[in-house]
């Protein structure tokens, strides 16, 4: 009895040192599926009492081309059974990433591009743990898009990024159409805080949520190589604003955007430039800017429409420009979230925070 006793005790001791290597193995196969991008992982930690296991320093890298960054980069991913869920009957995960990293970059060729499109990540996901994720944490994140060939290379991004995902196998069973919560903020260019929310049913056929963002009081001069490396000039001075919503519904989609430039200036004849097309170019759009603008808001603003197909949505043009009038010559737009027409006021921000704070 004392030697099946220790045989067993050995065994044990045996497969729990070996348990690393064996789910190092696992991830590795996991990841290698994608045969576009190639990842590679750190140092793998197993936590039996948790029912959970750690991935250290997890990149994924593209294998074709020549990118210079990786798509996602991450300190810590932990992956753990969400043990609440048991008393509601489900055996589910949760996920927790640690600084990670997405950057998505754009370039003259498509090898050289960087989008995540047509990689089955959420396949990716699942292959990482044997039970449906229900709910995920994101700390001290950032997001990126840069542009390399451009002159000056484009470095735009979203950083201190906290989200949290909750109920997305809809664990506590509620009955609401749009189950699943996303929430999210961050620090657009280390400057403007960016707020968004989102409820959805990751169960429907075809997409159908509903989100909201906010950004309010970004430098403009913070976008400067966005606005060099894609429209050819540098913003002077102001601030920027942005308010999005979108409804979709089995694959429609409905809402609009409303961007918002304030106290803006483009050209400025004295700053020692020489280039004279580019001058020319800056004197177009700043006295384009100036002619649209309310005068006595100093402010720049339009909403766009957007509907259609989520696919392919269509934009009103000729409301965008009657809007871009309205805001110029009759009342200027303020950074507030207005409703969109099959608005349903289910989003909140903070908890516990009245709707109608948002959607006036």
């Amino acid at each position: 009895m004392l030697v099946v006793l220790a045989v067993l005790v050995v065994a044990g001791v045996a497969l729990r040192l070996a348990l690393p290597n064996i789910v190092r193995f696992y991830v590795q196969r996991a990841l290698d599926r994608n045969h576009e991008y190639s990842g590679l992982i750190g140092t793998i930690h197993v936590s039996l009492w948790r029912g959970a296991y750690a991935i250290e320093d997890i990149r994924l890298l593209k294998a074709t081309g020549s990118v210079p960054v990786p798509f996602f980069a991450a300190r810590r991913v932990d992956l753990a059974i969400e043990w609440p869920a048991l008393l509601h009957g489900k055996v589910v995960g949760r996920m927790r990433i640690e600084q990670p990293e997405i950057n998505f970059v754009d370039a003259e060729s498509p090898s050289d591009a960087q989008t995540g499109a047509g990689g089955p990540w959420m396949q990716v996901i699942k292959d990482l743990f044997p039970f449906a994720i229900n709910s995920a944490e994101v700390r001290n994140g950032k997001i990126a898009f840069r542009a390399f060939h451009t002159d000056p290379p484009v470095d735009v991004y979203l950083s201190d990024v906290a989200a949290t995902i909750e109920n997305l196998s809809n664990v506590r069973d509620e009955v609401t159409p749009l189950f699943a919560v996303v929430r999210a903020d961050g620090l657009a260019m280390d400057d403007a805080r960016l707020e968004y929310e989102m409820q959805l049913d990751p169960l429907a056929y075809r997409p159908t949520f509903r989100f909201a963002l906010r950004l309010v009081g970004l430098d403009v001069t913070k976008l400067n190589s966005l606005a060099k490396g894609y429209g050819g000039f540098d913003f002077e001075h102001g601030w920027f604003d942005l308010v999005v919503e979108m409804d979709a519904r089995e694959g429609g989609v409905e809402g609009y955007v409303k961007p918002l430039f304030r106290n803006l200036r483009v050209f400025d004849p004295g700053d020692g430039g020489f280039n004279l097309l580019a001058k020319f170019w800056e004197a177009i759009v700043g006295a384009a800017a100036a002619l649209l603008k309310n005068q006595p808001h100093d402010q720049l603003a339009t909403v766009i429409p957007v509907r259609g197909d989520l696919a392919d949505p269509d934009t009103d043009v000729l409301a965008l420009v009657g809007n871009l009038l309205r805001n110029a010559f009759i009342r200027a737009y303020l950074p507030r979230f207005q409703g969109t027409p099959s608005d349903r006021r289910m989003l909140t921000f903070a908890p516990g925070q009245s709707t109608d704070v948002f959607f006036k």
